[in-house]
């Protein structure tokens, strides 16, 4: 199904059914349909609204840049559009650090029932020496490089610097979406997360790398109340990676 909210056209759907509602928000450069064994696992006990954020999957890119504010603002819309006034929230990696954004605010017109974050984003890495140092050799070439005149005189070097820099997902995203994904993942949402207050479930795959461990338990330890709950031998998409085990976690927190 589609609905348009602010001049651009989201791809969403309802599945389950119940009184109440559950919505999951993706991670990074996904669609929904990777969320579907999510909503299958709490489908019998509450109605379960998947869709696209702007830029993913079936859903329209937003008309500029957004940070994690925006997309938050964004949601807020899709609700109030959707006539959902109260829901618990999933959010795996990205779709994490809009729920952290929400649940932080004050005085919102939307209820958070249950927070589910998995492997979710929003703590910023340490960084080692070597990587502070690559960091800088990027910025100093990427100064050099961005001169019309380096680019005239050795277009092809410069093209193929520009293929490698930055992660799978930066390579593969448009323009606009590479600015929403720089500005997301230099946002350190750490001191926002003892003002998350909602019951809140951890779940990890304690091989992710691409928010490991530490991660976790940090969110363990500033959410109030948060439970943590490891997979043992998964990673980034551990709700994937350990079907049936997420599935009676689940089942167990939405009773």
């Amino acid at each position: 199904m589609k609905i348009t909210i602010d001049g651009i056209d989201i791809n969403y759907k309802f599945s389950g059914s119940g009184e109440k509602y559950a919505v999951i928000l993706q991670g990074w450069g996904t669609d929904l349909s990777v969320y579907d064994s999510v909503a299958s696992a709490i489908e019998d006990s509450c109605r379960v609204l998947q869709f696209d954020l702007p830029g993913f999957g079936g859903s329209g890119e937003p008309p500029e840049a957004w940070n994690i504010d925006s997309y938050t603002d964004f949601f807020l819309r899709l609700m109030e559009e959707l006539g959902i006034k109260s829901a618990s929230l999933i959010g795996h990696s990205y779709g994490g650090r809009i729920i952290i954004k929400l649940a932080s605010r004050k005085d919102i017109s939307f209820n958070i029932e249950k927070i589910v974050l998995i492997d979710s984003a929003g703590v910023l890495p340490v960084r080692t020496l070597m990587q502070r140092i690559r960091i800088r050799q990027y910025k100093i070439l990427k100064k050099l490089f961005n001169t019309k005149l380096f680019y005239a005189l050795f277009p092809e070097l410069v093209d193929d610097w520009r293929m490698r820099q930055g992660s799978e997902d930066y390579r593969r995203a448009t323009p606009v979406m590479r600015q929403c994904l720089v500005m997301a993942v230099n946002e350190d949402l750490t001191p926002l997360l003892p003002e998350v207050a909602p019951d809140c479930l951890l779940i990890w795959g304690d091989k992710d790398t691409a928010t490991p461990m530490r991660d976790a338990h940090i969110m363990e330890e500033k959410i109030p109340g948060a439970a943590l709950i490891v997979f043992k031998g998964c990673g980034h998409y551990s709700f994937l990676e350990a079907p049936q085990k997420f599935r009676s976690v689940m089942k167990a927190f939405f009773k």
